[in-house]
């Protein structure tokens, strides 16, 4: 029988390999023929270098990084694992997941890593420091100012994941953490450690990822959680009463470590009382259920537990679940019309069981499931598989009956139950005190506003599915990137992913209180105060590697006049009475006319625009535009353009031309000095030079 081996500082290895003491091992049996393949020991390995490894050699890399560099590495790194994706497809049947249940696996994971490389890429600095918000004055002269930066911290994350996503599980968490600059310990749950094991060695052996950056635990974590520091950060998924227990390790609480928990939740699914059989969202109703039940064999910390229905839709509900369920054809996942794999193992299947066993103490009744009958299995080689029905339970009273909203069967299973006024349908949704996410059906507004508003404080996502949206609907179950992932209470009270979001739970953030000038110095972007620097060379005539933050053009004035006003007015066709009207302008806000914020904007860039041909290549953007004071017939207006900060962008083919952007802070001055309007630009520069990746 194979050993599953660790990659712990720098080697494949495995627990007690030299004989010298006796290591308890695991066995991975194979989901859907039960045959034994894999030996899993960590009892042995240096878990505890493991940690300083990491600290010394990925944390150190990693840190060095700007947040661009970080971001190409995982993007190199995505399209490495797409290329190389069937390897995995073949592991992941050994888990008893289908084609498609892989494919949110596998390529929803590498999918995280695309999206953040790209959000990194539009929105975070090519530097190691992030400046989290604008400057905040902190005194009339605005020369003592703060702002919050963001800096990597000098820690290693241990991420123990769950066995139903072995691939997205580790790479939703892997993506945030490399991001900040931290190296990560991936302890995957042994049931499905193999094909965690498979990914991880593809990355390692693509040679993309700093040494240190990215090490594998298959097995036990040891001693590990007593070698932990302050600057280090565990997330866990799993059961909640697992996570618990890590939870309260007293060395988390001597160290204030940071803890992330994301556990197993009743999700409910509500069927709106305006939705009748002949609707549309009827139908995507009892698609919806049926998928979130067999996806990955109702494996999924996301799947529907409790199916909420209107009293008087009952029967017409429970008939068509249980006509929708008996056409899913449960066997070996590798043949294709098989859309519901085994679970995970044997040990599964009878933890199951045994929840199914305990809701129907609790007084439920068994619509259809429970028992299998092989017989009705596809394929051959299923006979001492992990395999369980889709089973539909149904609650009398689900108001009174409280195992079904504290007790979960991780597997395809869900509980129906019935409301009789809207109320009634939000008290059961909260009444399983926190969950990862719940989703409403219906097409009505007014009922739509009055659940969420309710529901939305124990959930951490919410779905509202009407015909418009279910047709583009990515579904109840799945977590996307740019999404918070996780729930309060029963669901652990984390969060993951969110986009940037997630990043930050693995940086120290930091209140900066200095000068303009030095928070400048410090965060490699200009803050209105600072310093700047003045050339005879307009700016527009730079390269980008020649353009230097605070560089600064103090451009000439421009008195503005009536004609201005009226000309504009004709070429925009804006006629405001505050501008046009001399009587209506005098009893406005302003006493008299006023120009058009937007014609201040077009003098300002006319003023300090530079015409001819040169390394701008184009204006594409303009942020946080603040019309500050009013601009009247007679005054003069002036333009303060300073180079902000200066993001270098990777060619993408060698025939792309190699440039960067510049974000430019424009101050709009009257001729008393005072700002009548702020503002940003962004130009792409040319770079002189390329660097094709």
């Amino acid at each position: 029988m194979q050993q599953l081996t660790s990659y712990i500082c720098g080697a494949w290895v495995y627990g007690y390999q030299n004989g010298n003491g006796n290591g308890h091992a695991r066995t991975i049996h194979h989901a859907v023929s039960g045959e034994a393949l894999y030996q899993v020991c960590s009892d042995g390995l240096p878990l505890a270098d493991s940690l300083r490894y990491a600290r010394e050699k990925g944390g150190k890399a990693l840190a060095a990084m700007t947040f661009q560099q970080r971001a190409q590495m995982m993007k190199a790194v995505a399209k490495h694992l797409i290329a190389n994706k069937e390897a995995l497809y073949a592991i992941s049947t050994e888990t008893g997941a289908t084609r498609s249940d892989s494919w949110v696996d596998i390529e929803g994971g590498i999918a995280t890593l695309f999206s953040y490389a790209g959000l990194a890429g539009r929105e975070l600095p090519d530097d190691v420091l992030w400046p989290e918000d604008d400057m905040i004055p902190l005194s009339k002269q605005s020369q003592f100012v703060a702002r919050h930066v963001l800096t990597s911290r000098p820690g290693v994350a241990l991420h123990i994941n769950a066995f139903n996503f072995p691939c997205w599980g580790m790479l939703e968490k892997l993506a945030p953490t490399w991001m900040a600059g931290m190296p990560a310990v991936i302890k995957p749950a042994t049931a499905s450690a193999q094909l965690t094991q498979a990914m991880v060695k593809l990355i390692l052996d693509s040679g993309l990822v700093p040494e240190g950056a990215l090490q594998l635990i298959c097995g036990g974590v040891g001693d590990l959680f007593d070698q932990l520091d302050y600057q280090d950060a565990v997330t866990f998924t799993g059961s909640a009463q697992t996570g618990k227990l890590l939870r309260s390790h007293p060395r988390l609480l001597e160290k204030s470590i940071s803890f992330t928990m994301e556990a197993d939740s009743l999700n409910c699914c509500i069927l709106g009382e305006d939705v009748t059989p002949d609707m549309p969202e009827f139908a995507v109703f009892i698609k919806e259920v049926v998928r979130e039940m067999t996806v990955k064999a109702g494996q999924k910390c996301t799947a529907i537990r409790r199916i909420i229905v209107p009293a008087s839709q009952l029967d017409t509900v429970k008939q068509a679940l249980l006509k929708r369920l008996s056409g899913v054809i449960v066997g070996d996942p590798a043949l294709p019309e098989v859309r519901m794999g085994a679970l995970i193992n044997l040990e599964q299947r009878d933890e199951v069981q045994s929840k199914v066993d305990a809701l129907l103490h609790s007084g439920c009744e068994q619509l259809c499931g429970g028992a299998l009958d092989k017989s009705v299995l596809a394929g051959n080689t299923n006979r001492n598989g992990a395999f369980y029905p889709p089973t539909l339970l149904y609650c009398a009273d689900p108001m009174t009956n409280q195992v079904v909203h504290t007790t979960e069967a991780f597997g395809p299973v869900s509980t129906l139950m019935t409301y009789q006024s809207l109320e009634q349908a939000i008290a059961l949704a909260l009444m399983g005190q926190g969950s990862l996410v719940g989703s409403l059906v219906t097409a009505d507004e007014h009922i739509a506003m009055q659940v969420i508003r309710a529901t939305a404080c124990a959930h951490g996502r919410m779905l509202i599915l009407d015909e418009a949206a279910s047709a583009e609907s990515t579904g109840h179950g799945s977590p996307l990137p740019m999404l918070v992932h996780g729930g309060p209470g029963r669901a652990g009270g984390g969060e993951e992913l969110g986009g940037l979001r997630a990043v930050k739970h693995y940086m120290q953030r930091t209140a900066i209180q200095a000068s303009p000038t030095m928070l400048t110095a410090i965060g490699r972007e200009w803050v209105r105060g600072a310093k700047v620097k003045e050339d005879i060379a307009h700016p527009f005539r730079k390269y980008f590697e020649q353009i230097d933050i605070g560089e600064s053009l103090l451009t000439a004035r421009r008195t503005v006049t009536e004609a201005d006003i009226v000309n504009f007015a004709c070429l925009s066709g804006d006629h405001f009475y505050a501008h046009m009207d001399k009587i209506g302008a005098a009893k406005s806000l302003f006493g008299e006319r006023v120009a058009h914020g937007y014609f201040v904007v077009s003098a300002a860039a006319g003023l300090f625009v530079d015409a001819p041909v040169g390394p701008v290549l184009a204006n594409y953007g303009m942020e946080n535009l603040r019309f500050i004071e009013p601009v009247k017939i007679g005054d003069t207006i002036q333009v303060r353009l300073t180079c902000k900060k200066k993001i270098k962008k990777v060619q993408k083919t060698p025939d792309d031309k190699p440039h960067g952007v510049v974000m430019w802070d424009v101050q709009v001055l009257n001729q008393e000095q005072q700002p009548v309007a702020l503002y940003a630009i962004l130009t792409l520069v040319e770079r002189q030079q390329g660097d094709h990746v």
